[in-house]
This record gives C-alpha cells, sequence and structure tokens, in this order.
C-alpha cells in the first residue's frame, strides 16, 4: 500500500513539474532567460535531473513505472525549449528587419563613383579605331615558347631579347625545353599566319613582360601590334593606315608624321614613326609645333618570317606595327610617371580614370 501511495505521489509531482517548466519555457522573454529555465531543467542540477537520478533508489517495479514518465518530460521540454527558441529567433530577426528597414523613397545619397582605368580606356579607344578600319582583335597565350616568340620572327640565337637579364622565362622542363612570358605580342602575329589562310588583318592588345623597371618601364606593360598580309599592300598603305589611326586617336585635324630607317628582325624595312608636336611644360600638344616624339615602330613583314608561318614570299607581303599603350596612354593625357598605373592609389584613378559608361566611340568622340 505503502509502495502504491509513493507512486502516486511522483506521479503527481512528475505531471506539476511539467505544468511549471512549460510555463516558464511559455513565459521566457529572450534566449537568456530561456537557456536559464533549459539550466533548470535538465542541467546537472536541474529538478528533472535530480529526479532521473532517484531512479536508482527505487524499487524495481517503480521504476518501471516511473522512467517512461520522465524520459517523456525529458523530451516534451527539450522539445519546447526548441519550438520556443525558434519562436524567439524568428521574432529577434522580425525586430532587426524593421528596425534596418530601407525608405526607397529617399533620394540617392552621393557615392564615390568607379572610374575605368586608362589602360582599359586607351585600350578600347585604340580598338573602336582599327575596328572601324576593318581590323579584327586577335589574341593569345600570355606564356610562349621559344619559336613563337623569338625563332619565327627572326630573332637570332644571340639577340640580347633572348638572354635572361631581358625575358622572364619558366623552369626547364624534363625534355630541356623553357617557356617564357611573351616579351611582345608579336607571337600572336605567327599564330594567326599559321592556322589562318591569308589575306589578314589584325590588331592584338595584350600584356607583355620585360626584365625591366623605371619610370617609363615596367616589368608588366601593355602592348598592341598591328598586322596586314596580302598580295598587294606596301609601305604606302602602312603610312595611311597611321596617319589616320593618330588623327583620330589624338583627336585632331592633321598630324604631320616622318619615318626614319630602324632595324626590326621581324620587318624589313623597318622604321620607326615619329609625330610633331610642342612641349610646354607637362603639356604636349599634337600636331603643330617644332618638336618630334617617337611613338612606335613599323615597316614591311620580313620574308623569314613569312616563311616560318608557311606562306610563300614571292606571293604575299605586308605590314606591321606596334606601340606600347601604357606610353600613348600617357602623351595623350598627360600622365608623368609609368609606375603609377600599377600603384593601385584610388586618389589616381580617381584624377586619370574614366566613367564607366563614357564609352569611347567615333561618332560620339573618343575621350569626353
Amino acid at each position: 500500500m505503502g509502495s502504491l501511495f509513493y507512486l502516486r505521489v511522483m506521479m503527481q509531482d512528475i505531471e506539476t513539474l511539467e505544468s511549471e517548466l512549460l510555463g516558464e519555457i511559455g513565459n521566457a522573454k529572450d534566449l537568456d532567460a530561456l537557456e536559464a529555465v533549459r539550466i533548470s531543467a535538465v542541467g546537472k542540477k536541474g529538478r528533472l535531473s535530480l529526479m532521473m537520478r532517484g531512479l536508482g533508489q527505487m524499487a524495481p517495479e517503480e521504476r518501471q513505472a516511473v522512467a517512461p514518465k520522465l524520459n517523456g518530460l525529458k523530451q516534451t521540454v527539450l522539445d519546447a525549449i526548441d519550438a520556443a527558441k525558434s519562436d524567439l529567433n524568428r521574432a529577434a530577426m522580425e525586430a532587426r528587419l524593421a528596425s534596418e528597414r530601407v525608405d526607397i523613397s529617399l533620394p540617392v545619397r552621393p557615392e564615390m563613383q568607379g572610374r575605368i582605368h586608362p589602360i582599359s580606356q586607351v585600350t578600347d579607344e585604340i580598338t573602336e579605331i582599327f575596328a572601324d578600319m576593318g581590323f579584327t582583335i586577335a589574341e593569345g597565350p600570355d606564356i610562349e615558347d621559344d619559336f613563337h616568340n623569338f625563332t619565327a620572327l627572326n630573332i637570332p640565337p644571340e639577340h640580347p631579347a633572348r638572354q635572361m637579364h631581358d625575358t622572364f622565362y619558366l623552369p626547364e622542363k624534363a625534355d630541356g625545353t623553357r617557356q617564357l612570358l611573351r616579351t611582345h605580342t608579336s607571337p600572336v602575329q605567327i599564330r594567326t599566319m599559321q592556322n589562318i589562310e591569308p589575306p589578314h588583318r589584325i590588331v592584338v592588345p595584350g600584356r607583355t613582360f620585360r626584365c625591366d623597371s623605371d619610370q617609363t618601364h615596367t616589368p608588366m606593360f601593355n602592348q598592341i601590334e598591328g598586322l596586314v598580309i596580302d598580295k598587294t599592300s606596301h609601305m604606302g598603305h602602312l603610312k595611311g593606315v597611321l596617319k589616320e589611326f593618330c588623327r583620330a586617336f589624338f583627336e585632331v585635324d592633321d598630324v604631320e608624321m616622318r619615318f626614319r630607317p630602324s632595324y626590326f628582325p621581324f620587318t624589313e624595312p623597318s622604321a620607326e614613326m615619329d609625330i610633331r608636336c610642342t612641349f610646354a611644360g607637362d603639356h604636349i600638344k599634337i600636331g603643330e609645333g617644332d618638336d618630334w616624339m617617337e611613338i612606335l615602330g613599323c615597316g614591311m613583314v620580313n620574308p623569314k618570317v613569312l616563311a616560318h608561318c608557311g606562306l610563300d614570299p614571292n606571293e604575299y607581303q605586308g605590314f606591321a606595327w606596334g606601340m606600347g599603350i601604357d606610353r600613348i596612354a600617357m602623351l595623350k593625357y598627360g600622365i608623368p610617371d609609368l609606375r603609377a598605373f600599377f600603384d593601385s592609389d584610388l586618389r589616381w584613378l580617381k584624377h586619370y580614370g574614366f566613367v564607366p559608361l563614357d564609352i569611347p566611340t567615333l561618332g560620339g568622340g573618343l575621350s569626353r
């Protein structure tokens, strides 16, 4: 009779504890209060934990009756705590969203405007001009082999450009060959002539790499080259193309040019092109004055280069030219130091950069 009475008391205590714990869980206003309820219930010294610890002192028949109730209560309490935690988290998120609401009817706040880098802008300007003259854009890999970068361009083994003080070489391969970072974009001309039937009319913008660094040289710089291959092009056509380019790029009515004999292994005859200008302090005015400035190298494609590409020099001829995009950008926009192009200085970019939507077009003007 005493055992039955004790069992009834235990069952009533369990029901009372369940009612109390569920009430405390429901009344918890935040996660800290909810955690305090959890500890007081199922913590190491919690009320439910102490009752479960007393199961070992019960008779087997009592334990068999009480244990399932205590385990059920524990699971009920834990489920209620999880549900309350989800509700509190949801309420906290709703309160945060309400407090951080953005009024989209407010006027736009002034923000710093992004800028297009002068290199990107000038590259677009140059390609826009040559595209209007019927040229297509060609691209190639930054990592080249000796044949495409040197041999096919008629650059002899003893040429200084092949030495390590001028060229970035990659580690030697197992077969003894070495690749390199291209020193000019001319390898793309070779690949074009090898893989596509002439005629060719291409311009090749891209990054190039040489061991050099000072106010007007950097280890990585940007270059653009042009190539025309057909059966009738001659030096007069080359001069006409370059004159039209200079007139459009510098946005002047006319540009006086002069061609000085020079030497490049991949062109014969070769020339350096100067344009008439005048220097006024840091400012350079193109198209007038008594000074001259060299801006590019050019010439007729060497017959040996055509032969390396599988073209018959007796049937095909053409011309090529190349210029540094960085330098011509400095010349047009009065930028005094080439190294600033790569400093990632936002103040410099804000001063010399371009508005993103100001896309260069011949109709609307290259630079506005």
